[in-house]
């Protein structure tokens, strides 16, 4: 899970699991005698840690049991996508899903949205008459997990722009009402165009609104 947040006039964070990482290896060494850590069979996965043990570790003591159904559904499906290396993992998603809560979002915005895992992380922390606005290039995959999200009774929820970002983004920044009206914004989209959103993005987000990049660190 490789991330960066923008936190308006607070501070980035990057958390260091070394040390917990160590400790783990060497006492999983010595319980199995182990020299080959396993491969963890987590497809999202983009992480600091170097143990493929340990995150297998997390993801089956604490990820998976706290997994919402709609959203272990819809990692299942992605996992058979050709493309699921783009997928959010699931770690990611409960990061992302706590997060929408501890800071009471209503209304947010995804650019990059695939087949949406992350998206229904955010809508199922969103209170019912919360919102999104999803953009990406692609609806083919989007609309691979509608039929998961409708079922978990939170379609309403989203406002789907298939096409290029900036163009809207642009549009929005001239709209005086538009600056910020965004609780949480979550960017998973093209690197090379990161700078330009965030110049964008930097007026939408309301004062103590937050603002994630993915694959960043």
């Amino acid at each position: 899970m490789h991330f960066s947040f923008h936190f308006r006039f607070t501070s980035t964070h990057t958390f260091h699991t070394h040390t917990y990482q160590n400790k783990f290896n060497s006492t999983m060494a010595a319980a199995t005698g182990e020299t080959q850590p396993a491969k963890h069979q987590e497809v999202g996965h983009k992480s600091l840690l170097q143990s493929d043990a340990l995150y297998q570790y997390i993801l089956e003591t604490s990820v998976y049991p706290r997994e919402p159904q709609p959203m272990k559904e819809l990692r299942e499906v992605t996992a058979k996508h050709p493309w699921n290396l783009m997928t959010t993992s699931a770690d990611e998603g409960q990061f992302l899903n706590l997060l929408l809560k501890l800071i009471n979002a209503k209304n947010t915005m995804e650019i990059g949205v695939y087949t949406g895992y992350s998206l229904l992380s955010t809508v199922l922390a969103l209170p019912e008459d919360g919102k999104i606005l999803a953009l990406d290039i692609n609806r083919e995959d989007y609309e691979i997990s509608l039929p998961i999200i409708e079922k978990a009774g939170v379609a309403h929820k989203i406002d789907f722009r298939e096409g290029p970002a900036l163009p809207l983004l642009d549009q929005m920044v001239e709209d005086e009402k538009c600056h910020g009206s965004f609780d949480f914004i979550f960017v998973d989209a093209d690197k090379d165009n990161y700078l330009n959103y965030h110049k964008r993005l930097i007026d939408l987000v309301k004062i103590g609104g937050v603002i994630g990049y993915d694959n960043t660190l």
